[in-house]
């Protein structure tokens, strides 16, 4: 095994662990939205995950606080956009649509907005056959969006959560961008820490402005102390570090088309959570998803020319 194949399958597995974990974050957008107010939510949950990673991520920070501090403005583009922005607009847009569509509208858009961007600021190749597999991933998501009918897809109408989760796919987009540009000497648990603390200090003032314009009285208990746990342990500190580590193997624009598989896994947790009626539909649509995350990871390699 080479070792171009053994980054790329460990990308690969990372990847979808990510995916896996991150897929509950929007059942829990949508369960917590009559609870918790968005933006505390948000500021909850980072400062868990800030805090979780004190003993994780402080010695890797302090030896590098240097290069840190000199690449404070990537850094904190870097946080606003995939810590305090990302997570903030996805549970905004849980208080207007249901999981299943934040799931399906975030995956479809967020994907197609890295290519875009990958290939803009980064100068990242596209082959033709990742282009056919993001096509294949994307029909699979439209699948399941329209629930297998055309005339649901062709009079399909966004609503006031499907336009923030949009802007949520856009601002984890970039933030793909920003992790992928990071210094290579930048070890990702320093990566991490430094953004996990910038983007809850970010959000400490949001929070703070959203009570004084709609003044609530959060209720603490076990359940909002095991939601709080869930996402500041497995969608933050564990999903984020896998995710950090698969772009790096992969590529920006590649790593995200396993964003895809969000709304695959959320699809099975909700059948076996919730006891939901899996169709022929969602078969067919996941089919399409994983058909297009494997061509678009093949590699096809070039045959030498016959000698004269």
């Amino acid at each position: 095994m080479t070792t171009q194949y053994r980054h790329t399958l460990q990308g690969i597995l990372l990847a979808v662990l990510a995916t896996l974990v991150w897929s509950g974050n929007f059942i829990v957008a949508r369960y917590s939205s009559t609870d918790v107010p968005p933006i505390m939510l948000a500021t909850l949950r980072w400062s868990c995950a800030a805090l979780l990673m004190l003993p994780l991520g402080y010695q890797a920070f302090w030896r590098q606080r240097q290069l840190i501090v000199h690449h404070w403005p990537l850094l904190l583009f870097a946080s606003f956009t995939g810590i305090s922005l990302f997570n903030t607009l996805v549970y905004v847009a849980g208080h207007y649509s249901e999981a299943i569509m934040l799931a399906l509208v975030g995956t479809t858009s967020s994907p197609v907005f890295s290519f875009i961007l990958a290939r803009i600021f980064l100068q990242e190749k596209i082959p033709p056959q990742r282009l056919a597999g993001l096509l294949l991933c994307i029909t699979g998501i439209l699948l399941l969006l329209s629930r297998g009918s055309w005339y649901t897809l062709l009079h399909l109408r966004f609503t006031e959560g499907d336009w923030w989760i949009l802007g949520a796919a856009l601002s984890f987009a970039i933030y793909n961008i920003l992790a992928r540009k990071k210094p290579a000497a930048l070890s990702p648990t320093a990566f991490l820490f430094s953004t996990f603390w910038m983007g809850a200090l970010l959000l400490l003032p949001a929070a703070a402005i959203e009570y004084v314009v709609r003044p609530y009285q959060l209720v603490i208990n076990w359940q909002l102390a095991g939601i709080v746990l869930y996402l500041g342990l497995g969608t933050s500190v564990i999903a984020f570090y896998c995710w950090n580590r698969a772009i790096g193997y992969l590529g920006a624009a590649r790593a995200a088309i396993f964003g895809n598989l969000i709304p695959i896994f959320s699809s099975l947790e909700a059948v076996w959570l919730l006891g939901e009626h899996i169709s022929w539909m969602h078969v067919a649509g996941m089919l399409l998803v994983i058909s297009g995350l494997v061509l678009a990871n093949l590699r096809f390699s070039k045959q030498p020319a016959a000698s004269a």
